[in-house]
């Protein structure tokens, strides 16, 4: 087959039109305008900023070293695009879609800082007082970024690379916009009804593991389902301690300061994902299976992923137990999945879409307002219902509201470009059929 690509001058021409739009609108900042800044908490915000951002080539290393040597050039680039899509998208209007005003609770209005218009002089955010406006919204930027990549293991080795890049934008707009507003700012509905969410359970992993598993439904199996040959277990602990590294910026960072919460985040997170790595091996030679360098790093993962609604809310030895039940919980889906027919290639759905799900009730579950005076309602373990009850309802309808959303969001841009890469690309891999690229 030719390795050749077909012209396509819609792209450069969309690119075009936001450079022209960057140049009528330099949104310059207002002189005289100043605000108090903390500069430990500023200095710790930079730090969390950047954490976060090498998450994404982690994750590049994690899936890359999962999925066949044929692949893995491919997969690492569909994560590290999303540093690209995402990055011009949230100037443009994507800030604004997720921190601008609120419409009806359920997303921002896309001009309130179009173009970054109002940001560089901006009031600090409410919950982040210390920094400047600006720092808050690149801090964001980087969970945005992540996000849509976290999808890519579900279809791995079977997605025309094109068509993934429409629906990255897609899935931003649709999907991450309306739930991290409805989650995160003070008029989103999520937010009102009491729903916690310290730093993405919801709005990150369960929009990222439910979209996983309407994926896997609509491109079906691939030519080679159940065949599962890593290129390179070496590469999957690298990204795992890439993931592990940058998650405290993720996690602790969420304190927007360099204050006892982030301490005591960073805490959790450490406990959790330990519990987690070792609570997936020992499950797994209670069963007779070796412990593995895989089973090390989906446990950790998991771990990760479960305590980032909680990490801010709960006391460490709890996060020990929300670890050691999300790596049990995950691994049972992992095992369902398996004897399925459901092609989540990588299991990004059982990692990240139940591991979320399992940290939002059991931040229900755990939640005190001695660790954080955010929380109004204590959790379930402590006497009371209504944070609980908040965050089951809140799953149901993310869970829906995502699914749905996701399943008609890949309709489209299947009947715009083609999702499923020829049978013929599938074999010869998606490194040469795709980027012209090998190992």
């Amino acid at each position: 087959m030719s390795l050749s690509g077909k012209k396509s001058f819609l792209p450069i021409l969309l690119m075009f039109l936001i450079v022209v739009l960057a140049f009528f609108n330099p949104s310059l900042p207002n002189d005289g305008v100043e605000y108090e800044y903390n500069g430990a908490d500023v200095a710790w915000m930079l730090a969390s900023t950047a954490l976060v951002l090498i998450m994404t080539p982690g994750l590049a290393y994690f899936y890359g070293g999962m999925v066949k040597k044929k692949n893995v050039i491919s997969t690492m680039l569909q994560s590290f695009i999303c540093m690209a899509v995402v990055a011009v998208i949230w100037v443009v209007f994507g800030f604004s879609l997720v921190f601008g005003n609120s419409v009806g609770g359920i997303i921002g209005d896309p001009t309130t800082y179009f173009m970054f218009n109002g940001v560089l002089d901006g009031q600090p955010w409410g919950g982040a007082p210390t920094i400047p406006f600006t720092l808050f919204a690149m801090y964001q930027l980087k969970f945005a970024i992540i996000t849509p990549a976290l999808i890519t293991g579900a279809f791995a080795e079977r997605i025309k690379f094109t068509s993934y890049v429409l629906f990255i934008g897609l899935f931003f707009v649709f999907i991450y916009a309306p739930l991290a507003h409805a989650t995160w700012h003070p008029d989103g509905i999520l937010f009102k009804m009491g729903v916690l969410d310290f730093a993405g359970g919801t709005v990150v992993h369960m929009s990222a593991g439910l979209t996983a598993l309407a994926s896997a439904i609509y491109l079906k199996q691939g030519k080679h389902f159940k065949e599962h040959t890593p290129a390179r277990i070496t590469y999957v602990l690298l990204g795992t301690g890439m993931l592990w590294f940058g998650w405290f910026g993720f996690n602790a960072g969420s304190a927007f300061g360099a204050s006892q919460l982030a301490a005591t985040a960073l805490a959790t997170t450490s406990t959790a994902s330990g519990a987690a790595a070792l609570t997936y091996i020992f499950f797994d030679a209670a069963r007779g299976i070796k412990p593995s360098a895989m089973g090390v790093c989906i446990g950790v993962v998991v771990g990760l992923v479960a305590i980032t609604p909680a990490a801010g809310f709960v006391t460490v030895p709890h996060s020990l137990v929300i670890g050691a039940v999300a790596a049990i919980v995950s691994r049972l889906v992992i095992d369902w999945r398996t004897k399925s027919k459901l092609d989540d290639t990588l299991d990004v759905f059982p990692s990240h879409g139940v591991g979320g799900m399992v940290g939002m009730l059991l931040t229900g579950v755990f939640a005190h307002q001695s660790i954080n005076s955010a929380v109004e309602s204590n959790g379930l373990f402590f006497g009371e219902t209504s944070l609980f009850v908040a965050h089951v309802i809140g799953l149901i309808g993310a869970t829906i509201f995502t699914l749905v959303m996701a399943l008609v969001l890949l309709k489209l841009t299947d009947t715009v470009t083609s999702l499923r890469v020829t049978d013929e690309e599938e074999e010869i891999g998606l490194d040469l059929s795709q980027h012209g690229e090998k190992l």
